[in-house]
């Protein structure tokens, strides 16, 4: 049977909902209601009945709570309602007191019950849509997640109109995270699905390339290690061209482009030139990368500090603005970027600073793709046993306690 609800959209901007119960399903629907605008009460007693989550977003000033069981009259004024408790005769009287006051309302426990039902929602480039499927929830949100999936992709088209003639639609920043394409960040997915240009480095995840559309321009800005690079200047030039041609850019670049990745002079170089500019943070490689070879960068009782440093500068050169002594003296995680060529000297500047070669380190190499590997080792041995397993670039490098931690072995 189709299902018989009609769909619409709520403008809730500064009108009162009232919210029952303060559990899982209230934390998962609140967000939704906030962002929207709508002035929420929430009607649920202390702990265990509201989660932490939820008191957070009450502590926040986003929602006023009243501490408390549900009372007739808790509707008067409501625009809409979600009855949300763990009791299902508390949830019949609030649909109830709902009707009366022609109040549409959700019922978590038994939708059907509701005078409305939450659909499976997704947002996308502007568009907002829900599905819904009769009382089946799961082919609801499946349903959703393959529209997302579609959307993203480009093989769903959005009905986007192109861009006005002699607009800017300037450039979008996105960092592509740590190189598995499943890594990039929704919203960093979205822009790319729009691009006309996309200018793209080797760190940034290359197999994104190949479900752009053929009409967008892909322009190689690759810079390897030591080898042949695009010059910065060019990029730079390159960005602010293609923009000012009234075509959308994005600029795909591994990790987070704020983190060692001359981000903000291209920033810098576009706001010269007048191009607007889109900053999509990335997940950084510098923290991603060790998690996915099992290194947490912290751990309770073991480091309470982390520094991320880069190596494209040696110890000891004049153009380097770290004091590796200070580092060697820490206790704590040190995370090495970029700094394969240079390990052995990074390893003996830390020797000299006074940390043990019993410090273990953990070098890994294409992390999250599929040809990643782990060298594990110690500070006194590393460059040496990284060097006869021919570690190459990219590698992240971490030095501390950390890197010896097992995770099957209790703490």
């Amino acid at each position: 049977m189709d299902d018989p609800h009609y769909l619409s959209g709520l403008d809730l901007t500064g009108r009162r909902v009232v919210v029952f119960g303060g559990g899982s399903v209230a934390q998962r629907r609140l967000p939704r209601l906030i962002s929207a605008g709508a002035r929420v009460e929430l009607v649920s007693p202390v702990s265990p009945h509201t989660t932490p989550s939820v008191q957070g977003m009450a502590d926040a000033g986003e929602l006023v709570w009243h501490q408390r069981r549900y009372a007739e009259g808790d509707l008067r004024a409501a625009w809409y309602a979600l009855a949300c408790t763990n009791d299902p005769a508390t949830n019949a009287e609030i649909c109830a007191e709902a009707e009366r006051e022609r109040v549409f309302c959700v019922r978590a426990d038994e939708g059907e019950s509701g005078s409305a039902v939450t659909p499976a929602t997704g947002r996308h480039g502007g568009l907002l849509f829900g599905v819904l499927s009769g009382g089946e929830p799961l082919r609801s949100a499946a349903v959703r997640d393959a529209m997302l999936d579609g959307l993203h992709a480009g093989t769903i088209e959005d009905g986007r109109r192109p861009h006005p003639e002699g607009t800017l639609p300037g450039v979008a920043l996105v960092g592509g995270g740590p190189g598995d394409p499943d890594l990039i960040t929704v919203r960093a997915r979205r822009l790319l699905s729009r691009a006309d240009v996309v200018v793209v480095d080797r760190l940034g995840p290359r197999d994104l390339l190949d479900e752009l559309a053929p009409e967008v321009e892909v322009v190689d800005a690759a810079k390897i290690p030591y080898g042949r690079a695009a010059s910065q200047d060019v990029i730079n030039r390159t960005l602010v061209e293609k923009a000012k041609e009234g075509k959308f850019v994005v600029r795909l670049k591994g990790g987070d482009p704020y983190l060692f990745g001359r981000g903000f002079e291209e920033v810098q170089a576009c706001a010269e030139a007048g191009v607007p500019v889109t900053m999509v943070p990335g997940i950084t490689s510098a923290f991603a990368v060790p998690a996915a070879a099992d290194v947490p960068v912290t751990h309770r009782g073991v480091a309470h500090e982390v520094v991320v440093v880069s190596g494209h500068v040696a110890p000891g050169d004049e153009r380097s603005l770290v004091d590796w002594s200070l580092l060697a003296r820490m206790r704590g995680t040190i995370v090495l970027m970029m700094g394969v060529e240079r390990l052995p000297k990074f390893a003996a500047a830390l020797l000299e600073g006074g940390r043990p070669g019993d410090t273990p380190v953990a070098v890994v190499e294409d992390g999250t793709m599929r040809t990643q590997r782990v060298l594990r080792s110690t500070l006194a041995s590393v460059a040496e046993e990284a060097a006869a397993a021919g570690v190459r670039p990219p590698a992240v490098i971490v030095f501390g306690p950390v890197a010896g931690l097992d995770r099957n072995q209790a703490g």
